[in-house]
């Protein structure tokens, strides 16, 4: 059961984006539509049909050319939570992967939630399951029961479900994107390219910190959890000091894609606290 008692320790933390988006509305004319606002951005050289009232005479009087001042409209923000519960999430002790991605992405629900604001929630392993974007309590509510009920399985689909999520983003929203990764990189990377630079993206990370750091020595038999392959292997300092090499590579190739995109990438292992998460994901 997902342990939701840490929303006290969020109270502090407000989402953090950039709500504006070009709008055809200029001058003082009031946007018809109910909560939403009308923020200055620019000036404009006046032109025949403006409205008048719009001039900015105090830029007439150094300047005697008509200018007038453009507006940006402020709109309700939707925010997108995606969480990957493919079978390598259900790995760790004393909590999964999945179980923190799960505590991350309710996290952002309640932010959301404390702020106002819509949030739409997915979850995708071999196939995408998209429940309708909402406000208020009852929504966050159903998100921890689906998440209870849900069980970490199959082969994670990410490509695919980017391709299909893209399609139920509309404006400019805030997208929080939460796997472990560990797929082929370019299949990564095809999939945040997907979804683009229109939108606020979060790119989250979740490793436990044995398979970060590979706290592991002595002969195993490995297995992997969504292909069933087997490898019988001896770990030796060698190895852990290559695998490590390679994970770090692997993160920090889709950290630069993120950085290209101008999306925020993190990397957290499921012993942070999640007040240390949540501050580093949101002053970052």
């Amino acid at each position: 059961m997902l342990d939701t008692s840490f929303f006290n320790e969020l109270a502090k933390f407000n989402l953090v984006v950039n709500k504006r988006v070009t709008s055809h509305f200029i001058g003082p004319r009031k946007s018809m539509a109910i909560g939403r606002g009308l923020i200055f951005k620019d000036h404009r050289i006046y032109a025949p049909g403006d409205d008048f009232r719009s001039i900015d005479w105090k830029v007439y009087a150094r300047t005697d050319d008509l200018y007038i001042k453009t507006y940006e409209e402020e709109r309700n923000l939707v925010v997108h939570i995606l969480m990957d519960f493919s079978a390598s999430m259900d790995y760790g002790k004393p909590i999964t992967k999945f179980d923190y991605a799960s505590m991350l992405g309710v996290g952002f629900a309640y932010l959301a939630m404390k702020d106002n604001e819509k949030f739409q929630f997915a979850t995708f392993s071999e196939k995408l399951e998209i429940f309708q974007p909402r406000r208020g309590m009852s929504h966050l509510a159903a998100m921890v029961h689906h998440l209870n009920e849900v069980k970490a399985k199959g082969n994670s689909k990410l490509k695919e479900s980017m391709e299909i999520y893209r399609k139920v983003i509309g404006s400019r929203s805030m997208v929080v994107l939460v796997s472990d990764f560990l797929i082929p990189l370019e299949e990564v990377k095809e999939s945040l390219y997907l979804l683009g630079r229109t939108h606020d993206v979060k790119i989250i990370q979740v490793l436990d910190p044995v398979e970060k750091d590979m706290r592991l020595e002595g002969d195993f038999n490995l297995k992997d959890s969504e292909s069933g392959f087997r490898l019988k292997t001896f770990i030796s300092q060698r190895l852990r000091l290559k695998y490590r090499g390679m994970l770090e590579d692997h993160s920090a190739k889709i950290q630069e894609t993120c950085n290209q995109l101008g999306m925020q990438f993190h990397l957290i292992t499921t012993d942070t606290p999640l007040f240390d998460a949540f501050y580093r994901m949101l002053n970052g």
